[in-house]
């Protein structure tokens, strides 16, 4: 599909709060019709995510002890995670170090996903995933790994303000550019 037709697709999915202050962009190149061109999001006409670009405004990570050591970073801990690390531990732990020491597995975890996350984001073909965006289901799109994906259900129409609202304890896991569009979208309730 052309990206003409794409953006088109893309923008009619949009909330409606939302149309005009969010758009889709593409350059290409004329001269060079096998290289493909960038794509890009933007908000009140800022450039907000360019797919390999790690100068925009959100917060991009470059190692792991970057996640880490951010503080903005809220993971939450089960008693069953904390009960997983007393078992292996044989009980010879205090209590709050196993608080920690649960904290700190999940948190890797947490880190080798959002590399992985962004690195596919910067190898990724915007007009790929936002063809994939418009023939799957709203929740896939959601539940999905992938953060553009997200960042498309995010912005779209189809997804109303209690999913929204439901939606957050799951949005503090996500990439800070998915946390942003989150907020913008939470904002357009805000206002009315």
């Amino acid at each position: 599909m052309a990206w003409s037709k794409v953006k088109q697709n893309l923008e009619s999915f949009l909330c409606p709060a939302l149309y005009g202050r969010v758009e889709y962009r593409a350059t290409s190149y004329r001269y060079l019709p096998d290289k493909a061109g960038t794509c890009y999001i933007t908000v009140d006409k800022k450039n907000v995510l360019t797919m390999s670009d790690s100068t925009t405004l959100i917060k991009w990570y470059q190692s792991e002890l970057e996640i880490k050591n951010d503080s903005d970073i809220q993971i939450p801990i089960k008693n069953e995670e904390i009960e997983a690390v007393r078992k292996e531990m044989n009980g010879n732990v205090p209590e709050d170090r196993l608080q920690v020491i649960a904290r700190n597995r999940k948190l890797s975890e947490y880190a080798k996903e959002l590399l992985s996350a962004q690195s596919s984001l910067s190898k990724s073909n915007f007009i790929v995933v936002a063809n994939k965006f418009l023939s799957t289901s709203i929740e896939e799109s959601i539940e999905s790994k992938d953060i553009l994906l997200n960042i498309l259900a995010l912005v779209d129409r189809r997804v109303g303000k209690k999913r929204l609202l439901n939606m957050t304890e799951k949005m503090k896991l996500k990439h800070p550019i998915v946390q942003y569009f989150y907020e913008l979208r939470l904002s357009t309730y805000n206002h009315k």
